[in-house]
């Protein structure tokens, strides 16, 4: 008799996004007159640049061609793509062995699936407030207790509150944690942790042998030469930590998909030897995945050419600009508005005292932009919301403007 995975009920009721879709819906289907704009998930806008469609051309080409077609492909991604990353990494005086890169569709399966290659007692900690994939595929994997809809907690595991007290910046785990989930610039307060912020967590990892997941996803938003841009910047942290990251918001490859995430072979835990994590992986992604297309690896080794990452870097820097745009804007009426200095996010309290979703309704209703309330991405996220600096710059300077104009506050 088949039953099916019980730990998916204890899926806290309504996904964000889903949520927001459709309170969304259903004010327009109230208000079909009313032209939205969307601030709310992190969704790029901007076309591919020119060196990337050439890219993609050539993958594409290459197919059409019966000396240079190409079927499945390495499952840990093309040797070419992970060599380029190593040069990327060394160039920032970090270095990654080739085979220590595994090439993926993108970041958020990678931070989904890491976990499975850990025990299922492993006791997970998670900034909070927290992008949700972290929590929920650890739900999923049957690592929590039941949920308390008082708390907006799951018993087991561990929260290390993010607030405006600590720079956004989560302390240490407050009791013993196995697997530490870190994003930074963070998804979504838009905080940047320090050398020194991230050093704390690599020498607790180590000593406890514990395995910080950090999400790097941001990580070219950096603008401060002093803020690391990847958890390797900080020594030790080959033996502890894993990192994700991806070309979705670097280069626009949100509906594209690539991504890849670094094992070192040095990184232990409690019951393995040198290489035994990163065999694991290989022998998940090799079980579960036939690989990244191959056409949009040729697309990914194009952003790392000199030429691609100049124009990724224009790209990143018209999307920071679009923060500033918000952020300035939302100061300007007297909302207290944090990050879109270093990352694409703003994080915003909530006027008077109101609920995430409370002024999620105010601000569709009143200004009718949609943006993204702070408690659905964790319990220390009430009162917060997120507004996102993907868009159109005309779009979000209308946005600002309307917040401006008809806002009551």
């Amino acid at each position: 008799m088949a039953r099916v995975n019980e730990h998916y009920r204890k899926l806290a009721a309504g996904y964000l996004f889903p949520e927001i879709g459709r309170r969304t819906r259903e004010f327009q289907q109230q208000h079909p007159d009313a032209q939205l704009l969307r601030l709310g998930i992190g969704n790029t806008t901007e076309p591919l640049t020119p060196s990337v469609i050439a890219g993609l051309h050539n993958g594409v080409d290459q197919l059409a061609d019966r000396e240079t077609y190409r079927g499945y492909g390495d499952e840990q991604g093309d040797l070419d793509l992970r060599e380029a990353l190593a040069r990327f990494y060394k160039g920032r005086s970090m270095e990654i062995a080739s085979d220590e890169f595994f090439i993926s569709d993108g970041a958020k399966p990678d931070s989904g699936n890491i976990q499975s290659i850990f025990s299922l007692d492993s006791r997970p900690a998670f900034q909070d407030p927290a992008y949700p994939v972290y929590v929920d595929t650890n739900v999923i994997a049957g690592r929590s207790g039941p949920y308390n809809p008082d708390t907006g907690t799951y018993e087991r595991f561990i929260y290390m509150p993010c607030t405006k007290e600590n720079r956004f910046i989560p302390e240490l785990p407050s009791e013993p944690a196995d697997l530490i989930y870190l994003c930074s610039p963070n998804n979504p307060t838009g905080a940047v942790a320090t050398h020194d912020e991230l050093k704390r967590f690599v020498d607790y990892a180590r000593d406890r042998k514990a395995v910080i997941i950090f999400d790097a996803s941001y990580s070219e938003y950096i603008d401060d030469p002093d803020l690391p841009r990847s958890i390797y910047e900080v020594d030790g942290a080959k033996q502890c930590a894993i990192e994700i990251n991806s070309f979705s918001k670097f280069a626009g490859f949100t509906g594209v998909r690539l991504g890849w995430s670094v094992v070192p072979k040095e990184l232990t835990v409690a019951d393995s030897d040198f290489g035994t994590v990163h065999s694991l992986w290989f022998r998940r992604q090799t079980t579960f995945f036939n690989g990244a297309s191959n056409i949009v690896q040729r697309g990914g080794l194009a952003v790392l050419s000199d030429a691609g990452l100049q124009e990724c870097g224009e790209l990143t820097s018209y999307y920071m600009g679009n923060a500033r745009i918000i952020k300035e804007g939302l100061q300007e009426i007297g909302l207290q508005a944090y990050g879109g200095d270093n990352a694409p996010y703003i994080w915003m309290e909530t006027p008077g005292g109101m609920t995430s979703w409370e002024f999620f309704d105010k601000l569709l209703s009143e200004a009718w932009v949609i943006g993204t309330p702070g408690s659905g991405f964790g319990p220390s996220g009430e009162g917060y919301f997120r507004l996102s600096a993907f868009g159109h710059r005309e779009d979000i300077s209308r946005a600002v403007d309307r917040i401006q104009k008809r806002l009551t506050l």
